[in-house]
Formats: C-alpha cells, structure tokens, sequence
C-alpha cells in the first residue's frame, strides 16, 4: 500500500498573493468596524496563526517575493519528489493566475475555478474556465459568500456545473484557525440540502470531512448521494469538539455511512518552505491501515474516486 500506491492530491492552494476571499474578509469587517480595529484582530489572528505553527513544526511561511513561475516551478519539484500524480488547486488568488500555472505544468496542475458565485457573469466565468481554459471543478468558500448558498438565484450555476460535468468542492466549518470565522449564514453544509437535491447529477464535495459538522455532513451525505467528502487538512477542529473525535474514528464513521466511494484524499498543502503536507498523507494512510481497509478501498480514496470526478485517466486499480 505504501510506495506503489498512487496519489491525487484533490486539494491544495497555490501560493501566490493575496486571493479574492481573503480580501472580502478584509474590507467587510474593515468597513463596519474600522481599519483599526481590523489590526486589532489581524495581530491576534496572527498570533494564534504562530502558535499553530510553531505545534506542527512547520517553520513560518516564506516573505520573499518569487514569479509565478517559479512558485509554479517549486510546486512541480515537490509533486515529483513526492509521488503525487496529480495537484489539484482549488485557490490561487484568481481564475486567470491559475489559467497560468496550470499551462506551465499540464501533466501534474488541475485547477478549479473559484470566483465569486453571485457575480453577475458568474455563469460565464465557469464556463470560460473550464471550456476554454482546462479547469476541472468549482470551489466555494462558503463563510465568507454574503447570501445563503440555497438561494435559487444561484441555480444558473449550479445547472452550469452539472451541464460541464464538474465537481463544486464548497467549504463549510470553521474558516481558519484562532481569529478565523465560526458563525455565518453558510457554515452549516445542511444548506446545501435543496441545492443538492435539486440537481442530483451534479457532486459535490465537503472538504475536510465538514470542519467540525460531522453530524450536519454524514445527514447531508445520507440523503444525497451526490454529496461526497475530502480529508483534507490536519483536521485540528477535532480538538474543539464537544464530543471526542480521532482521524480513525472520522475514516471509519464515514466508511460506514458513505462506503470508500465517497471519500476522497486531500491533503490542503499550500505555501513554502512546507510544501506539500507529506505528513497528512502519511497520518492518513497510517489511520486506514490501522483500520485494515482493503487496499481497493484505499485506492479509490487517493486515487480512484479523484480521478473519475476529474476524467483524468483510468480508475480501477
């Protein structure tokens, strides 16, 4: 199971300058209450940000200013160096830097599209992005979208999507770590229930294993089989739980509920001098094996199942 396995990393982010959501965050809280007070919380968020850090051993993320070729660059020397067959990132500060990165490395960069989905020219941008450009999916980050996901002017979209064949991957869940967002009008997946009802040919993907709504998720999961789940990240939200939760307890949960066709590996890796997160693949791989999962199963979890939602390649084993 171990060096022969194959790997598609569903999820990652590009590193490269300051994204669209981020800024949204910014202006809006800058606009009610003050660019002052927006320091305020940007040195405590910073501060627990460090703290984080400094628990994984991580180091800190690099300051020096690079091309995007060269962080493009660096990106591919590190799938390769690792084995990852296949990256797919689902930010990279917007739609046309990504358009880039993805041209520089096609055979290892799949990019998904990640614009504002209540932009006028939202329909048009996905289809730009994945008809003439390559992209491959459709991300949210839905704590930081002003209006509820269920709102049926989004359905243009969502019909856009499932017309291209697409996968939306939507966070929900805790936005960040300390300083970050824990209470919004889409942090809940559940409402997502109509949409994913309403268009059952179209997946989506919950990362993270819900971010903290598991129990929100596995019903989500239960009564769509549309809706499927990544593992990406450290999954440190476990720690905030009222209830106890371990990284074989959520494999296992989610197995039981959903079966391995469902999930989905990602591993969230992001800025330099980290890299890739090779030590989330490894606790993942180490909670499956201490599961005994079959290695069927654990080829479909990161491989099988990124590669038939991306038409990238052969799916069996």
């Amino acid at each position: 199971m171990g060096s022969e396995l194959r790997i598609i990393d569903f999820h990652a982010h590009f590193p490269f300058g300051e994204d669209e959501w981020t800024r949204r965050i910014k202006d809006n809280y800058i606009q009610r209450f003050g660019a002052a007070k927006w320091e305020i919380v940007a040195q405590r968020s910073q501060a627990a940000q460090e703290k984080w850090w400094d628990r994984w051993r991580f180091g800190r993320p690099e300051t020096t200013e690079s091309s995007l070729g060269e962080v493009a660059d660096r990106w591919y020397e590190e799938v390769q160096k690792n084995n990852i067959g296949r990256i797919v990132f689902v930010t990279g500060q917007d739609n046309t830097t990504l358009r880039e990165v993805i041209a520089r490395h096609p055979d290892r960069f799949i990019a998904f599209a990640h614009h504002d989905p209540f932009a006028p020219d939202a329909v048009q941008q996905l289809e730009q992005a994945v008809v003439e450009w390559g992209f491959k999916g459709l991300k949210i980050l839905a704590p930081v979208v002003e209006r509820p996901l269920n709102d049926p002017a989004l359905d243009p979209l969502w019909a856009k999507a499932e017309e291209l064949g697409i996968p939306v991957l939507i966070h929900f869940g805790v936005l960040g770590g300390g300083g970050g967002v824990a209470s919004h009008i889409n942090i809940n997946p559940l409402i997502l229930h109509d949409v994913a009802k309403g268009f059952p040919n179209l997946t989506f993907v919950i990362p993270h294993f819900g971010c903290g709504y598991v129990r929100e998720t596995l019903h989500l999961c239960w009564v769509c089989d549309n809706v499927m789940v990544d593992t990406s990240g450290n999954n440190e939200w476990m720690r905030w739980m009222p209830e106890k939760w371990t990284l074989n307890e959520l494999f296992q949960r989610y197995y039981e509920t959903i079966g391995p066709d469902r999930i989905i590996f990602g591993s969230d890796s992001s800025w330099f001098p980290r890299g890739f997160a090779k030590r989330y693949l490894d606790d993942q791989l180490r909670a499956v094996g201490e599961l005994n999962w079959h290695p069927k199963d654990v080829h479909k979890v990161f491989y099988g199942n990124a590669a038939r939602l991306l038409k990238i390649g052969d799916t069996e084993e």
